[in-house]
């Protein structure tokens, strides 16, 4: 099927030659090079800015493009926004999350759980498009080296070479660190991997990502999880986000047959559902997402470091995934307050340790969601509405909520790695 995507501008990102950024970069203790202006890259590159430093961001597209999509984050990305200076304009940007909604599998809604009781005691819930989320954290400006590949990494004990592909210009530049951000088809990853296995777990579903007009419940998400397709509403500022999708061998022939065989098994269609339905089947190439995580077995190589869904890709079921990357970024870039050229390795270690199994939980967690929501069977998704007519969505996000209410200490980690 052939995957299309809709683009807006970044109006925040700025471009800037690689190496005018790299004049800036060879004043810096520790010359640091970030590969990806995706939400892991710039959460990075912003976070080293603000502490004065210069990293060098570079980003494959040609200009500042992204694709549309909506966001969920929770409580773990409120540091992120008091460190940048731009929880204002996050706020301003988003709305609240405070209500679930679910279908089951002939359209009723069955329950509305009021999620935001859940996390409150720990911060904001929030709905939030992709576009906005970048624009709020390059809210200062955000310098990019568009057009721009990596072609070679060659670590040595001194330094880490670097072979660009940058317009039409080959260069060759010296880092002391390099992170790789550039997503889950990260092709700078297989140059540090070498022979490891990045383990893939393809649900072999997919789905389109449209937007529909806002309406009088812009607080509640909504899902129904039906045998064979899955339906799902979240709210952001101004508009709704839809997702509707199932097995690529059911999507295969495109938006518009694929809502109208949804129809036939819904007996209920309430006002937004049909209004969601409708804006699928009448979008022209809308963005269609593949439904496919990863998971690499190792993040540090000497002082390189794999970052966000490079490191780990999330599927999207818990709406975690972009707050993790988030989360990492800051906890790798606050540990790096504590680096020079001599312990970066020990550091980048120690920020693997720590950080990947809180990142493979929440991941399971969104793989265990997954397993339960993409089915075919219609006894399965009988027998899958009468457990959640008694479960709430509490026991559901129990083990994110463990997340939230326990965050990562970076300079504790730090500190103990280092005085080791």
């Amino acid at each position: 099927m052939k995957k299309n995507i809709t683009f807006s501008l970044i109006e925040m990102m700025e471009a800037t030659s690689l190496l005018s950024q790299y004049e800036l970069a060879k004043n810096d203790s520790v010359k640091t090079l970030i590969v990806g202006a995706g939400i892991a890259g710039i959460t990075a590159a912003q976070m080293l800015r603000k502490d004065g430093k210069h990293p060098v961001l570079i980003e494959r597209h040609k200009g500042n493009v992204h694709p549309g999509y909506m966001l969920a984050l929770m409580p773990m990305v409120d540091t992120v926004f008091d460190d940048l200076d731009v929880r204002d304009e996050y706020r301003k940007r988003s709305i609240p999350f405070s209500r679930y909604g679910l279908h089951n599998r002939k359209g009723n809604m069955t329950r509305i759980d009021a999620i935001a009781k859940l996390l409150d005691r720990y911060g904001d819930y929030r709905g939030i498009a992709r576009g906005q989320l970048l624009e709020t954290l390059t809210y200062h400006g955000c310098p990019v080296a568009f057009d721009t590949v990596v072609t070679a990494i060659n670590q040595s004990e001194e330094n880490t070479s670097v072979d660009f592909q940058s317009g039409s210009d080959d260069v060759r530049l010296d880092f002391d660190l390099v992170i790789i951000a550039d997503g889950i088809h990260s092709q700078t990853r297989n140059m540090v991997l070498a022979n490891q296995r990045v383990e893939i777990v393809d649900t072999h579903w997919g789905g389109w990502v449209v937007w529909a007009p806002a309406d009088e419940d812009m607080d509640m998400g909504e899902e129904l999880w039906g045998a064979g397709f899955f339906y799902g509403v979240y709210p952001v500022k101004d508009k709704l986000g839809v997702f509707l999708g199932g097995d690529l061998k059911d999507t295969k022939d495109g938006n518009k047959p694929f809502v109208a065989a949804i129809r036939t098994k819904l007996k209920t269609i309430d006002p937004r559902m049909e209004r969601c339905l409708g804006a699928v089947e009448n979008a022209q190439n809308p963005f269609f997402w593949p439904l496919a995580d990863c998971r690499c077995p190792q993040w540090a190589f000497g002082k390189t470091i794999l970052l966000g869904d490079s490191a780990a890709g999330f599927l999207p079921t818990a709406g975690i995934g972009a707050g993790m990357a988030m989360e990492s970024a800051w906890v790798l870039t606050r540990m790096l307050r504590h680096a020079h050229i001599d312990n970066l390795g020990i550091l980048l270690s120690a920020y693997e340790q720590s950080q990947k199994p809180r990142v493979e939980s929440a991941q399971g967690s969104s793989r265990g969601l997954a397993n339960m929501m993409f089915r075919q069977s219609k006894f399965l998704a009988l027998l899958r509405d009468l457990l959640m007519h008694f479960v709430s969505v509490e026991v559901a996000i129990k083990p994110i909520r463990k997340l939230v209410a326990h965050p990562p200490k970076p300079d504790e980690i730090a500190n103990k790695a280092l005085n080791m």
